[in-house]
Formats: structure tokens, C-alpha cells, sequence
């Protein structure tokens, strides 16, 4: 089958961690001999930051650890029509402009032959509910909503003829452990800045109990104004900038322990709508402690898997704890990495899309055979 996604990028991972999930799930589909094609805006944000950031060298760095990706750029003058014509499936990215999302859904409505999806990986459905409600969805077959609580919101509204959740997950044949590398620190935190969604929160969680604890640690990620980067050196973190993706696991490796900080609007609108980093963290078999989240479609094992910290005074104390047990580190990065493998991988979510397809047409044939093969 032959698959085209409409992304922000696939190609630029710079305050972007939906193209994470985007690319495993590409890989998955090409390791099951599927074409998978990822259209993209050449003047598109992130990747434009990215080039700006790090130059040509980041593009060529993404062709050298995903070469098995195919992105496309496109302009306007770029023929939509004669790419979606040829594809059996189609899946646009929630970011995508507005015009570029209606006329995809005319071409379908004009006899397109493809299944024509609609992926929303934001908060925006409840937190600027104008921008998704303008939105042309009603030639779409479906809607993939990231967590059953923006499935249920779409479904509340009447956008889109069917949604279905369709969670994130970790490409695990990048995101592994690396027992060849040593722990040489104690904390490392990856994730952006976040818009002040999470100021208070990052505070609270991260830079306080790592200067009252005296740990060594260090911080990845993009968009980090003056006063907050005068806040993490003050506490002692090391700021250490944009990382490419695929070298995270490598940097969670040489960490003992990282935490997760959901954003305020997913915590509060979208319950049970964990970041992609904390499936990539628990991928790694590095322990992990969160910031409070409602884990209300029970997607993990709090307190096997993961710990949570409902304040700052709970995180410092179970920082210590997972610091000074080395058998209790161990045994939560081992039970988070058997509930990723067992659940939370690509493979299991690309499974979940050909079921979608299948409900989508009514027809089985739809899906050859060969792709329904079980997952490892």
C-alpha cells in the first residue's frame, strides 16, 4: 500500500515531538514493505528553526539515521491532487494549513480512491477550539485522536465523521537500552520550554529538588528564554541545547534517573494524555518519576513502571529514593520497558491503523493479508 502523510515535518524534530512518533511509524511501515511518504512545507516552522539553529548539517544527519524515509518538500505551486491520487491511504497532520486541509478533503470528495484520515496530536481541540471547529473535516473518513479524551471532545463537537484513539507510542527500534554505556550523572530532563505551559511546573519538579538534592544534572531541549536559563544554571543544571532524536537514548543511558513534566493543558483538558518522551523514557529502561498526569486509561503502571511525585516535596523524596536503591531503580526501568514492548511501540499503534482502515471502508481487502501480521 502505498501511504502519504501530511506533516509538519518529518524531517525537523526542533520543538516538534510528534515527528518522533511519525517516523516509527513510517519505519513500520516500510519494514512491512508499505511506501511511506512524507509530504512536508519547505518554509514550515520547525524545520525552518532547525536549519537556522544548526544549519544543512541537521538535514543531512536526519538522511544518515533514517534512510529508509522518504520526505518531500512542497511549495504552492505543489500539485496536492496528483500525489493524493495515488496513494491508498492519506493522513494529515493537525498542523497542517487550513486551505491545504479542505482542498485534500475535496480531492476525495471529487473520487479520490484513497482512505483520508485526519491526526490531532494537540490540545488545541480544547484549548482553541475555533481553529479545530473551522476546520474542513467532513469528506475525511476518520479522525485519529491522540487519547480518548480529545476522541470524546471531537465527538462532542461533530467533527469528523468517525475518531479514534490512537495513542502515541515509542519506536522501539531506536529507542532502546544501552547497557554498553555507564551512567556518568545522575538526571537528565528532555523537553522545550513549552510557551510558559509548564513554567511553574518545571520550577516545582525539576530545577528545585535538583538544587536542593546537590544532583548533577542536565537539561536538552529548545526555546529556553534569559531568565529561565538563568534559573537552571542557578540550580545547577547544565543547559545543553537542541538533541537530535536519535541520539536520546544514548543520553538517557548516561543518566540514572529523568522525569516527566506534562504541559498544563494537556494535564487539565486532555487527562490520560501522557508526552510522547515518557514512552520514548520508559523505551530506554531509564526510571522515570512524572509530575502529576491522570493516567485514566490506565496506559501504564504507576508505581511498577513509573513513580509519581505529586508536589515538589514528593518528587525530591522519590529522586532520593530511586538514587539510593539500585535494585528499585532497576526493577521500575525493567517493568516500564515490559509494558512499552508489550503495548506502546509502533508496531502496536501501525496494528491499531489497519484495523482503523479496515472500519473506515467496511472492506478487508483493503488491507492485504501480509500486513496483518502479528505483532512481535
Amino acid at each position: 500500500m502505498r501511504f502519504v502523510f501530511y506533516t509538519h515535518s518529518v524531517v525537523s524534530d526542533w520543538n516538534h515531538g510528534n515527528a518522533h512518533f511519525l517516523r516509527g511509524v513510517m519505519r513500520e511501515l516500510v519494514a512491512r514493505r508499505h511506501q511511506a511518504i512524507a509530504l512536508e512545507p519547505a518554509d514550515g516552522w520547525s524545520r525552518s528553526n532547525l536549519l537556522t539553529e544548526q544549519g544543512t548539517f541537521a538535514i543531512e544527519r536526519f538522511r544518515r539515521d533514517f534512510p529508509e524515509l522518504m520526505p518531500v518538500t512542497y511549495d504552492a505551486g505543489f500539485d496536492h491532487e496528483a500525489w493524493t491520487a495515488e496513494a491508498d491511504v492519506v493522513i494529515v497532520h493537525e498542523w497542517t494549513d487550513p486551505e491545504l486541509v479542505a482542498r485534500i478533503g475535496r480531492a476525495r470528495a471529487a473520487g479520490g480512491k484513497f482512505v483520508l484520515l485526519f491526526h490531532d496530536t494537540h490540545h488545541r481541540a480544547v484549548s482553541a477550539t475555533e481553529a479545530i471547529s473551522a476546520l474542513r473535516l467532513e469528506h475525511y473518513d476518520g479522525v485519529l485522536a491522540f487519547g480518548e479524551a480529545l476522541r470524546e471532545s471531537y465527538l462532542r463537537a461533530g467533527w469528523g465523521k468517525r475518531v479514534f484513539t490512537w495513542h502515541e507510542a515509542a519506536d522501539d527500534r531506536l529507542f532502546k537500552p544501552h547497557p554498553e554505556i555507564h551512567p556518568t550523572s545522575d538526571l537528565v530532563w528532555i523537553g522545550n520550554w513549552g510557551d510558559d505551559e509548564r513554567t511553574a511546573e518545571l520550577k516545582e519538579f525539576l530545577v528545585e529538588p535538583v538544587h536542593d538534592l546537590g544532583l548533577d544534572a542536565a537539561v536538552h531541549g529548545v526555546r529556553y528564554p534569559k531568565a529561565a536559563l538563568a534559573d537552571l544554571a542557578a540550580a545547577g543544571l547544565r543547559y545543553e541545547g537542541w538533541v537530535a532524536n536519535a541520539d536520546v537514548p544514548k543520553a538517557f543511558a548516561a543518566h540514572r534517573v529523568t522525569v516527566h513534566i506534562p504541559r498544563r493543558p494537556y494535564r487539565e483538558g486532555l487527562p490520560g494524555i501522557p508526552t510522547i518522551r515518557m514512552f520514548e523514557a520508559l523505551a530506554c529502561g531509564i526510571p522515570l518519576v512524572s509530575a502529576p498526569w491522570s493516567d485514566v486509561e490506565q496506559l501504564f503502571r504507576p508505581g511498577v513502571d513509573f513513580l509519581f511525585a505529586e508536589n515538589g516535596s514528593k518528587m525530591r523524596q522519590q529522586l532520593r529514593t530511586v538514587l539510593a536503591d539500585d535494585d528499585f531503580a532497576a526493577s521500575l526501568a525493567t517493568s516500564g520497558l515490559e509494558t512499552i514492548r508489550s503495548r506502546h511501540t509502533c508496531r502496536h499503534r501501525v496494528e491499531q491503523l489497519f484495523d482503523v482502515l479496515a472500519e473506515c471502508t467496511n472492506q478487508h481487502t483493503v488491507v492485504p493479508t501480509a500486513a496483518k501480521e502479528a505483532v512481535a
